[in-house]
């Protein structure tokens, strides 16, 4: 089993804004929002334009999460399962009308979008990841998350997860809590809170919820549960909380 210290979370979801709003969640817990997107109004006009509403709520969460040092200091794992597909699918229906595409849409299409959009704006030049995995983005993210602490022991990272809706177009072909959201985690090597993780190489009787898996990981990370299952496919995920700490 290895493991991190949790410093610090922020989430974003509509109606849900800051700490002592999703601590109420966590305690009475029920689907999130679809609709929504956050002002984003501590980065600069040019470069909030130039934001999704994806990176808008994930860059929220992040920039929340973090103080100015952390930010630039951190390693970065972004993770969605989506990413910006709703913009690219925009793309696709202009191109089927044989519109002209905007050069600055196209290059945030991309699954890294969000990490560099976030690298510019914390000034931060540090490595970063950028996870696809289905249903087990979260996980995987996590996982990631670890590695980059295993490499560079001294070095914070900053987890961020989230999606928006998709679209109408592929929204009927994946099972899923469909809502908008975004987690950050600051995850580090130093003393505090720690949560131990560990990859079970079977199917566990896991219960399915109507929300994403980054917002049943804080409602127990809140929460005086000991044990988190996570897992929809051929494996579970497991999150376990040191001895001593309080979530």
């Amino acid at each position: 089993m290895i493991g991190a210290t949790l410093e610090r979370w922020a989430a974003w979801s509509p109606g849900r804004e800051d700490a002592q709003a999703w601590q109420d969640w966590c305690a009475n817990p029920n689907a999130l929002e679809e609709e929504g997107v956050p002002e984003a109004r501590f980065l600069p006009a040019m470069l909030r334009r130039r934001c999704s509403p994806l990176a808008r709520m994930m860059l929220t969460a992040a920039f929340e999460c973090c103080d100015e040092e952390q930010r630039s200091r951190a390693a970065l794992v972004f993770a969605s399962r989506h990413g910006n597909i709703n913009e690219s699918v925009d793309l696709f229906e202009r191109l089927a009308r044989r519109e002209p595409l905007s050069p600055t849409r196209f290059s945030h299409t991309v699954h890294n979008a969000q990490a560099g959009l976030f690298s510019i704006a914390a000034a931060n030049r540090n490595g970063s990841s950028s996870i696809s995995a289905r249903e087990e983005t979260f996980g995987c993210g996590f996982l990631e998350a670890l590695t980059f602490l295993e490499r560079d022991p001294d070095r914070p990272v900053l987890l961020v997860v989230g999606d928006a809706p998709l679209s109408d177009t592929f929204a009927p072909l994946v099972e899923e809590a469909r809502c908008a959201y975004a987690l950050a985690l600051l995850l580090s090597n130093r003393p505090g809170p720690g949560i131990g993780f560990e990859l079970v190489s079977e199917t566990g009787n896991v219960a399915s919820r109507p929300w994403p898996d980054a917002a049943e990981f804080l409602r127990w990370h809140l929460s005086g549960e000991e044990d988190l299952a996570l897992g929809a496919g051929v494996r579970t995920w497991v999150w376990h909380k040191a001895e001593g700490s309080d979530g």
